[in-house]
């Protein structure tokens, strides 16, 4: 029998939110109205879906393509705003040199009006200090007029930046939307196709088979491993001939955009099997084996970060499977654990980069804490939400959590013959 977890949250996100997701735009419409239930889609309708996902996502990243190049329009020397602030504050700077002058003027008038000079040589030394003062006047107006208009010129020119820059935040905050939304989509269509393919029947949730992990570091270092538990219960009232326990790695760098989870393993170990061992590319650990009721199996985890993976976030997804030859079972809730990478030293920071963004979706909540993606009534535990930056740079990695969700969801179990 195949076994398959449910994929209802993606199914959600791409068929009965499209409004919230899939009509990403570059007017980047800020209210999202509430989803409506539906039946279960067809994969008719999931490939519509995912087509209009994908449309969507492509208008989404030409817009912040169109976004960003306005972001270097608006800084460019060249720039209208920015040559006409640099032309007032010349004639500023000239207005003001010219007023100087014209004080100097007077000061050299009053020094001619000495005791010693004649009636005619003062009758010009006074004429030439009124007309000093009169341009000293006028030269001082316009340098106080020539200031204000470099100041206002200026303004108009930072204020164009600045909007230039909160339009590209507000891009990038789509992009990632509608990336999250076709990641969503994408996978609900894979789902569909496989349960319509292959058939079989679902293992059901057992709410009384938890997973539970202590022991999770918030952060972690470049060049390091963490060491980490995880406790596997059959709380319920019958005995499980098989138990296996599945576990995943996933990361994004800082700016949300770039995967490194190859700077990351997981490797386990457990009291029968001590040495430790690499999660392979099933990611099922099979080391449990049987638990009777009530009782529980441990395993060891740790986390191995390369030396050279760079600043950023990360998560895993913990759960738990059995398998009896009457009918097998899932964990409803998988413990998903976020925490952040630090660089190891001396090593820099990554740059902020242009490149469309990962989307913005559900996140667990709190660094290094353990939340359920619960797969029963149908959605990824909403914990929490990253916001688009105001500049170049954004705020990364919270697509990830979406992306690996349905990844994690989309996945085929294996057959009750595999295991």
């Amino acid at each position: 029998m195949k076994i398959r977890r449910v994929l209802a949250t993606a199914v959600a996100i791409a068929v009965t939110t499209p409004a919230v997701m899939l009509s990403v735009t570059p007017a980047f419409a800020d209210t999202k109205p509430a989803a409506q239930p539906q039946a279960k889609p067809t994969v008719k309708e999931l490939e519509k879906a995912a087509a209009e996902a994908q449309k969507a996502y492509d208008e989404a990243v030409a817009a912040e393509e169109a976004a960003y190049q306005a972001v270097e329009d608006a800084v460019s020397e060249t720039a209208p705003l920015n040559v006409a602030a640099e032309k007032a504050r010349k004639a500023a700077d000239e207005a003001a040199t010219a007023k100087t002058t014209a004080d100097e003027a007077v000061t050299d008038a009053l020094d001619d009006l000495t005791e010693a000079a004649t009636d005619a040589e003062r009758e010009a030394a006074e004429k030439a200090l009124a007309e000093a003062k009169a341009a000293a006047t006028v030269a001082a107006t316009t340098a106080e007029t020539a200031e204000a208009d470099a100041k206002a010129a200026l303004k108009l020119s930072d204020d164009a930046r600045r909007e230039a820059f909160k339009a590209l935040g507000k891009a990038q905050g789509a992009t990632k939307q509608a990336l999250a939304a076709k990641t969503a989509a994408d996978a609900a269509l894979a789902r569909a196709k496989e349960e319509e393919n292959q058939g079989g029947g679902e293992c059901l949730d057992e709410p009384g088979l938890t997973t539970v992990v202590t022991g999770f570091p918030s952060k972690v270092t470049a060049g390091t491993a963490t060491t980490f538990s995880v406790r596997v219960t059959n709380g319920t009232d019958k005995d499980m001939e098989k138990v296996l326990t599945y576990a995943s790695v996933h990361a994004t760098d800082k700016s949300g955009a770039k995967d490194i989870a190859k700077y990351l393993k997981l490797k386990w170990s457990s009291a029968s099997s001590p040495k430790w061992k690499t999660v392979d590319g099933d990611l099922y650990i099979d080391t449990i084996g049987a638990l009777k009721r009530g009782e529980h199996g441990d395993i060891k985890l740790r986390l191995d970060v390369d030396a050279k993976a760079p600043a950023g976030q990360g998560l895993t997804f913990i759960a738990g499977d059995y398998f009896n030859k009457d009918g097998c079972g899932l964990t409803p809730d998988a413990a998903v654990n976020k925490f952040d990478i630090k660089a190891a030293a001396g090593k820099p920071a990554p740059k902020p980069t242009k490149t469309a963004a990962a989307g913005s979706g559900v996140t667990p909540q709190g660094s290094g804490s353990s939340v359920p993606v619960n797969t029963t009534n149908g959605s990824l535990a909403a914990t929490g939400s990253s916001d688009a930056t105001a500049q170049i740079a954004l705020a990364g990695g919270a697509a990830v959590v979406l992306g690996a969700g349905a990844m994690f969801l989309v996945r085929r179990r294996r057959t009750g013959a595999d295991v």
